[in-house]
This record gives C-alpha cells, sequence and structure tokens, in this order.
C-alpha cells in the first residue's frame, strides 16, 4: 500500500520536485522514527501514509488562496485524502486519522497519538533544514515540540545541538 500511495504522490506533485523531495524526507524520518519507538504495524502502516500525504493540501490551497499557509492546508488537505486513498482500497477507518492528522499536521497542542507526534517531528526536521533555520530555532522546536527519542536524537545530531 505504502508504495501505491507514493507513486500516487509522485504524480499528484508532477513536476514539482521540491514538493516530491519533501514529502519523501518527511516519509522517512516518520518511518526511522516509528520503528524506532516500537510502534505496531499498523500504526506503523498509519504514520507511513499520513506521512506521504500530509503536504495534499497545498494544491488545493494555492488555487483557492494564492498561498500554502498551514491552516488552509490543514482546511483542504483531509478532502484530497479521502479522494486519493478510497480508490486505493485503504480502509475507511484509516483513512479517518490519516485525514484527521493531514487537518492537524501544523496544530502543535494537544498532541494526541504516537503517529501525530512522530508526523509532526519528522516534519520539524524536514522544515527546519529546508529553511535553513539557526540553532536556537533547532532548540526552541527540540524544547517545545520534540519527544520521542530517536526525534530528539536526530535533531541533536543533524544540527549539531548538545543534549
Amino acid at each position: 500500500m505504502v508504495q501505491k500511495v507514493m507513486k500516487e504522490m509522485i504524480a499528484y506533485y508532477a513536476g514539482d520536485p521540491a514538493r516530491i523531495q519533501h514529502f519523501l524526507k518527511v516519509y522517512e524520518f516518520s518511518r526511522m522514527i516509528g520503528l524506532a519507538e516500537g510502534l505496531d504495524g499498523d500504526l506503523q502502516l498509519t504514520l507511513e501514509l499520513s506521512a506521504l500525504v500530509h503536504d495534499i493540501g497545498i494544491r488545493p490551497s494555492e488555487a483557492i488562496y494564492g498561498d500554502c499557509k498551514g491552516p488552509h492546508q490543514e482546511e483542504l488537505g483531509p478532502a484530497e485524502v479521502k479522494k486519493m486513498l478510497e480508490p486505493l482500497g485503504v480502509e475507511p477507518e484509516r483513512i479517518e486519522r490519516i485525514m484527521y492528522l493531514v487537518g492537524h499536521h501544523h496544530t502543535y497542542k494537544n498532541i494526541e497519538g504516537m503517529d501525530y507526534q512522530i508526523l509532526v517531528e519528522a516534519d520539524f526536521l524536514v522544515n527546519l533544514y529546508e529553511e535553513g533555520v539557526k540553532k536556537e530555532a533547532a532548540m526552541a522546536a527540540r524544547a517545545n515540540i520534540f519527544r520521542t527519542k530517536k526525534g530528539i536524537w536526530t535533531l541533536n545530531t543533524m544540527f549539531g545541538l548538545e543534549e
């Protein structure tokens, strides 16, 4: 299923290599952290699929609002998730959770569930790098966002932060 969704997302963002590379990096960090944190297979699959589609709301946001701001992605992404995942045969309960995660992946308070926590951490790891932030911003993210051992270790290692 992961490979099917990955293929669909690459096709969805055809001609936009930066967006394709972004979601693939978020996917790989999510996968790595989820495995290190010992998620069960079902939750790991939900996490991995969510990571692949987490920014699916960008295209409709740009079409409707002319931007890709987080709140617009959260508003418009869930419907796109359903439209993509239903025909691929993803179970309705899993689609509902993925829709929730996509609809909240820029909301950093009241994070419930390891899939949600890890998705946010993985997206932060990629965004901090892609935005070229200074160490201070990475340290603030560590203090305010990161909770998993593997996520914290990865952040510290990537940005040369002391523990």
